[in-house]
């Protein structure tokens, strides 16, 4: 008598969580149809566009709009701060809310910082279309974008929590990299 035993064989984890697979995967397949509109757009420019101003408008519209979308992601962290320092403990009903918000902003961490790299993608095709000048500006943004490249790779090590805080510290590296570049 064989009877198969399917319990013993051993399934290899996803190294996304299950409640999170869903906004991950709904994250990355809207940011890749962004990414794909957004460089067929930039590609298809005339060649005469692509120094026009109307052209820089549009390049730094991807920038403004990953900025958005970065404030929204870093929220988290800021919020998690305030909750560690105990500023609130005398008013319960900002530190619920508070505690609220926090929930909410590490719920969407991961799907809107996927978008937004998509954004950023198109933010530097364009900024590298338009023509790289080694000024200030454009040094502080190749900056955030050198210290942003391996932040992703390290939050998916962070969901096995092998990332050693590599995720954190990067993060916050790109942060002030980025806010230097935004308002510089």
């Amino acid at each position: 008598m064989e009877h198969s035993n399917t319990s013993a064989v051993k399934r290899r984890p996803s190294f996304i969580p299950s409640q999170d697979r869903i906004p991950f995967y709904a994250a990355t397949a809207t940011a890749a149809v962004i990414a794909v509109m957004g460089l067929w757009n930039l590609l298809h420019t005339s060649p005469d566009m692509v120094h026009a101003r109307s052209f820089k408008e549009e390049f730094k519209a991807f920038g403004s709009l990953a900025r958005i979308a970065l404030f929204a992601v870093l929220s988290h962290y800021v919020l998690v701060a305030i909750m560690k320092r105990r500023w609130l403990t005398r008013w319960a009903r900002v530190k619920t809310f508070i505690a609220a918000l926090s929930r909410l902003a590490r719920k969407w961490h991961t799907p809107v910082a996927i978008l937004s790299l998509s954004l950023i993608l198109l933010h530097v095709v364009g900024a590298f279309m338009y023509g790289f000048k080694p000024d200030f500006h454009s040094i502080s943004g190749l900056l955030a974008l050198l210290a942003l490249l391996p932040v992703p790779l390290s939050g998916l090590f962070r969901y096995r929590r092998l990332d050693r805080q590599w995720h954190l510290r990067l993060g916050l590296a790109f942060a002030v990299l980025f806010l230097i570049h935004a308002f510089v």
